[in-house]
């Protein structure tokens, strides 16, 4: 997720695509051995309409609604965007819960929606062929709802730090926020909670043990925070991460 440093909606981040040293493939050594005999129809026994599509649709569904919501950016009132796509304390405050979810769909730079959709379609595509593609779906809108309430309590905590030091200190609470980081953030490190032996390739060619990387990007993450980073919110990443840390935790108790 990242922050909009002004009312010109200028802002420099990238996104997902920070900390993962450019675009990636991701190629596993392994299945889920552990975990895949009876999940592979998960979310397909209940007769539900999920039984007519497969988890290719629900990610290429996914991946469109971003790319629509990328696209009334540059047709639709700035304000009603700002009101209805972008996460912040004023929107919350001001009654406009559904943002926990819209922002998650909501992005203006092309780098930030290329670098989070390439990460949302390779891990979202194992995620949804292991689990079924009602439960990718659950798993996206649980990392939106989780990243979108942990850049709330950053940014309320923050709010009430800088309260009282005069009118040059930017009002955290009228920052707002957007991105699909926090919903692809937990379905990349679900996918790397389940093989954490796997290997992905940094760039089509550099190895990298899956478990390291993940490491390495909730410690990036915690940096951010610390740093005050105001253009990639740390803490909707962090998140993103809680959900695939409380999935991946239902998953070894078989209750998913």
């Amino acid at each position: 997720m990242s922050n909009l440093s002004n009312t010109h909606f200028k802002f420099s981040s990238k996104g997902l695509a920070d900390y993962k040293f450019g675009i990636f493939s991701a190629r596993f050594a392994r299945g889920y051995s552990g975990f895949n005999q009876g999940f592979g129809s998960y979310g397909r026994s209940r007769g539900s309409w999920f039984y007519q599509i497969s988890a290719n649709d629900m990610v290429l569904g996914l991946i469109l609604a971003n790319v629509g919501v990328f696209m009334l950016w540059r047709i639709a009132d700035k304000k009603f965007m700002v009101n209805n796509f972008m996460i912040s304390l004023d929107n919350f405050k001001s009654g406009r819960v559904h943002t926990l979810i819209t922002s998650a769909f909501s992005h203006i730079d092309t780098e930030h929606i290329i670098s989070n959709m390439i990460g949302l379609y390779f891990f979202g595509m194992n995620i949804g062929r292991t689990f079924g593609p009602e439960y990718l779906l659950k798993l996206y809108l649980a990392g939106a709802i989780g990243g979108s309430l942990f850049y709330l309590g950053h940014h309320a905590f923050m709010a009430l730090s800088t309260k009282g030091q005069g009118m040059w200190v930017k009002d955290p609470s009228r920052t707002p926020g957007l991105g699909a980081s926090g919903a692809v953030n937990a379905i990349m490190l679900l996918d790397i909670f389940l093989n954490p032996r796997s290997t992905l390739y940094l760039d089509f060619i550099i190895p990298v043990p899956a478990i390291l990387l993940g490491i390495f990007l909730m410690g990036k993450d915690v940096l951010r925070i610390l740093e005050g980073n105001s253009n990639i919110s740390g803490s909707a990443h962090l998140g993103g991460a809680a959900v695939a840390a409380i999935a991946y935790a239902r998953i070894r108790k078989g209750r998913f």
